[in-house]
């Protein structure tokens, strides 16, 4: 057992915790031996999530099936954690819903479902657990953010305004707690990852989405959020490209410019065709036949290669 979880096990919260970077960090997590909370919308990935986590060696595992931007639920889940356990040391966000298309075709309902998830859902959790860390004198709050957060592209204009929003709402927590000892407010922002997040998302660009290359593995993001447990850092970039493609936005902006829409239509959108779709945005169920379609499953096991 690691010296993290020698004395005593962590009590993590994860959110988003059914697939992709929130599930990989909950086995992560598990593997220390940490008593994990699992959250996000559908119960059943939920229940298969902690089933892996308790063969992980997880302590315990416990589901909580909720929607972020149902601050009661989010309330209720924080407050019974804390009765259970009596403390709780991190809480991940990694919950998320995604759509491609224009600011024109994207429908407003799906748009507001997509930023409110990223914005109002960080918020409800922030304000959640906070104050369970000021009165317990400590704990750490990571926000998985995005390389998107930082730079603009055409056709992903909903999923790109909430990680803005997202990451100043995180720097404004940053500041906001720098007066509480041992509370810490961190990020972690990725570039392209392999997950079921671009298959599973609303679609009304027309074309599938796909993770651009150079693409981590969701387990290399989730030994990220770990570290980042262990010794709280304010931002973790994950990606080496991540600052070239920064860095260009910022200083050759008309170049970026130039550049933004052909290379996403070029590497960010398959050649796989898609019908106007809500995806998952709504209803956590309503994607699974693209999340589990033969060629996802072939994606990732030519990128594993």
């Amino acid at each position: 057992m690691s010296a993290a979880t020698s004395e005593a096990a962590r009590v993590v919260v994860v959110l988003g915790a059914s697939s992709g970077i929130g599930r990989a960090s909950a086995l992560r997590f598990a593997t220390r031996g940490d008593r994990l909370v699992l959250a996000a919308r559908s119960r059943a990935d939920l229940e298969a999530v902690a089933a892996e986590c308790r063969s992980a060696g997880a302590t315990e595992v416990t589901v909580a099936p909720l929607d972020v931007l149902d601050e009661a639920a989010v309330d209720e889940m924080v407050t019974t954690t804390r009765a259970a356990h009596g403390r709780i040391d991190v809480v991940v966000f990694s919950a998320g819903v995604m759509g491609y298309g224009t600011i024109e075709d994207v429908p407003a309902a799906v748009f507001e479902r997509v930023v409110d998830t990223a914005v109002h859902g960080t918020a409800a959790v922030g304000r959640a657990v906070l104050p369970v860390f000021r009165e317990q004198g400590g704990g750490t709050f990571i926000i998985v953010t995005s390389l998107l957060a930082s730079i603009p592209l055409p056709e992903l204009g909903a999923y790109i305004t909430g990680k803005w929003g997202q990451l100043a709402l995180a720097r404004i927590l940053q500041l906001e707690t720098r007066s509480a000892p041992g509370v810490h407010v961190c990020t972690v922002s990725p570039g392209a990852v392999d997950t079921p997040i671009y298959r599973s998302a609303a679609n009304f660009a027309g074309r599938i989405g796909n993770p651009p290359a150079p693409v981590a593995t969701a387990d290399h993001l989730a030994a990220a959020v770990v570290r980042c447990a262990d010794r709280p850092r304010k931002n973790v970039s994950v990606g080496w490209t991540n600052g070239i493609i920064t860095l260009g936005f910022r200083l050759l902006p008309a170049v970026f410019d130039r550049l933004a829409g052909p290379l996403t239509h070029r590497v960010a959108l398959t050649s796989e065709a898609v019908g106007p779709t809500d995806g998952n945005v709504f209803d956590p169920d309503a994607a699974e036949e693209l999340r589990s379609s033969s060629r996802s499953r072939d994606l990732v096991a030519a990128r594993d290669r």
